[in-house]
């Protein structure tokens, strides 16, 4: 499958489109605000939006929901124990991007189809409790898990690093050690990076 990621708003934040080339199905992460350069993007791509999916609950990976899903019709999915804060619960902005209830709460080893493909949930508390990864051969999306050469916040409601190490390590770092990681912000001296490299390299690992 192919990846596209597009930097967005004042955040840095990364929205991922996963593509099937095959069929010209494919699914959106992450919606940022700037949800009309999005649509831009899957026109000129061609691409049918078959779902939305949150790596996790915070405002800043959510507010383009409500407008991905009027503008295709595409359903949302999240961890389950984020879906709380897709209605505000959890953190303190999250009533100003009110989002649409999911219309399918994930869990650890889900397969969400993508064309003939398959994206996995990897579920990876410690940012959130409900923070997941995403991944197929070859990559890993990883939200704010895993940055390049950083890693999520702790230091929040929900926020636990034993858990986000225990998560890194157990979930990101035994995925081949060329696979790309694909991370839910622009923190890093490069945009993306690898399991090796990070497992190598990461600071706070």
């Amino acid at each position: 499958m192919i990846i596209h990621q597009f930097r967005l708003g004042k955040m840095a934040n990364f929205s991922y489109i996963v593509e099937d080339p095959e069929t010209k199905q494919g699914v959106l992460i992450d919606p940022a605000s700037e949800v009309n350069s999005l649509l831009r993007e899957i026109k000129i791509l061609g691409i049918t939006l078959t779902g939305i999916i949150n790596t996790h609950g915070h405002f800043d990976h959510t507010a383009g929901n409500q407008a991905m899903v009027d503008a295709t019709g595409a359903p949302v999915m999240i961890h389950r124990e984020d879906a709380g804060m897709l209605s505000g619960k959890g953190h303190r902005r999250g009533k100003e991007h009110p989002s649409p209830k999911p219309s399918r709460l994930l869990k650890e080893g889900a397969t969400i189809k993508v064309g003939k493909g398959t994206l996995r949930v990897l579920h990876t508390p410690g940012h959130t409790p409900g923070g997941i990864a995403l991944y197929t051969p070859g990559h890993v999306i990883t939200g704010d898990t895993l940055f390049v050469g950083a890693v999520g916040r702790t230091d929040i409601p929900g926020g636990s690093f034993k858990m986000l190490k225990r998560s890194v390590r157990e979930k990101i770092f035994t995925l081949p050690d060329d696979t790309v990681v694909w991370p839910g912000h622009d923190y890093g001296k490069k945009p993306k990076s690898t399991v090796g490299y990070e497992k190598r390299h990461n600071p706070h690992l």
